[in-house]
């Protein structure tokens, strides 16, 4: 057995191995401060994110959170006063609460590519990936793929209300969240217990205790109305909760995958554009060597991930080690630019790489 402390010290050579690979495409080396901002990830991701992260107070600055991933702090640097277009490289220890899986480590190295530039998405989503892949070659893995934009266009297409769609948008990182909606909003799930004899009662408040908890009146009623707007409303058709089924089942090679979406398109208009950046991409990474007839694509690939990834995503895989966790995970997240450049984005995608994984693969 490998002492930690050797173990360590192994994984930041191997990490400075990768940092010179990603310098010699042209990344910047930036640095970021450990300690973060919660209110930054807390405006970003809401109080779920407290579950995954260790937090501690500042007397001056508030609370704070050791980093669970440098993608945020990168973005704000950039949007800050970065040039464009840029590349940007990193490297140092994450930290991420593992109350499920206490095997899991909490505290672990993560080197990172970044790219932000609105030229050519699909190339940048090839350059990454392609990086990628050149580097952890020597290992074996697979590599799965998946575009969390193509869920978003169906979703964004439905026949149904602005909150409805923009409920499923807020929950697509949130599986079991995302199905028990989609249920309720098709009429497939039974009524929350109480919801009904609420709603049918012309003033709950008639005959109700005393006022308690952090809610005044005027936004229970408010909810109240929301709810029974909601009510009201039809169902969400049986074709598009079936195509919503098939996208989030999708997994085949690329060329299999863009017919069926292809295929799909024709009776949800919306997707077309989403198909089209995928096809773009597919046409970019074979320019770069990427095998794509052999691709895996699974089109819900990187729902359970942070919540910023909004498009392109993937993820490397040790096959033989099923128990570890993927080696190295990225994607695109224009979306996180536009939230913390205060409107102002750019499209931007990237990856990390976990040099701790790499050594325990190569052993």
């Amino acid at each position: 057995m490998i002492a930690p402390g050797t173990q360590k010290a192994a994984a930041r050579v191997e990490a400075a191995r990768l940092l010179d690979a990603f310098a010699a495409a042209g990344a910047l080396l930036v640095e970021a401060d450990i300690l973060q901002s919660a209110d930054t990830l807390l405006d970003l991701y809401g109080e779920e994110i407290r579950a995954r992260a260790f937090t501690t107070w500042d007397p001056l600055r508030g609370e704070m959170m050791l980093r669970p991933d440098f993608t945020v702090p990168v973005v704000q640097a950039h949007m800050a006063d970065g040039a464009e277009p840029a590349r940007y490289t990193y490297a140092g220890e994450v930290f991420r609460r593992q109350e499920v899986d206490p095997e899991r480590a909490a505290e672990y190295l993560q080197v990172g590519f970044e790219i932000f530039d609105g030229s050519d998405p699909a190339a940048s989503d090839a350059e990454v990936f392609a990086l990628f892949a050149e580097l952890l070659a020597p290992l074996g893995l697979r590599a799965a793929t998946g575009d969390i934009g193509l869920l978003a266009a169906v979703v964004g297409g439905l026949r149904t209300t602005k909150r409805r769609r923009a409920a499923l948008l807020r929950h697509i990182w949130r599986p079991r969240r995302f199905r028990a909606l989609l249920d309720r909003f098709a009429g497939r799930a039974p009524p929350v217990s109480g919801r009904a004899a609420l709603l049918a009662v012309a003033d709950p408040f008639e005959k109700a205790g005393p006022e308690v908890g952090l809610r005044d009146r005027a936004e229970i009623e408010g909810r109240l109305a929301v709810l029974r707007e909601d009510a009201a409303q039809p169902p969400i058709g049986a074709g598009e909760v079936a195509l919503l089924d098939d996208i989030l089942h999708l997994r085949e090679a690329a060329p299999a995958a863009l017919g069926h979406l292809r295929d799909l398109q024709v009776d949800a208009p919306a997707l077309a554009p989403a198909v089209d950046r995928f096809e773009a991409r597919l046409a970019a990474l074979q320019a770069r060597g990427v095998d794509v007839e052999t691709l895996d694509v699974e089109a819900s690939y990187g729902r359970t991930s942070l919540e910023y990834y909004d498009g392109f995503v993937f993820g490397f895989y040790a096959e033989a080690r099923p128990d570890l966790p993927p080696v190295a995970t990225g994607g695109r997240y224009d979306a996180l630019t536009r939230a913390l450049g205060g409107g102002r984005g750019i499209p931007a995608v990237g990856g990390v790489i976990r040099p701790g994984l790499v050594l325990e693969v190569r052993r």
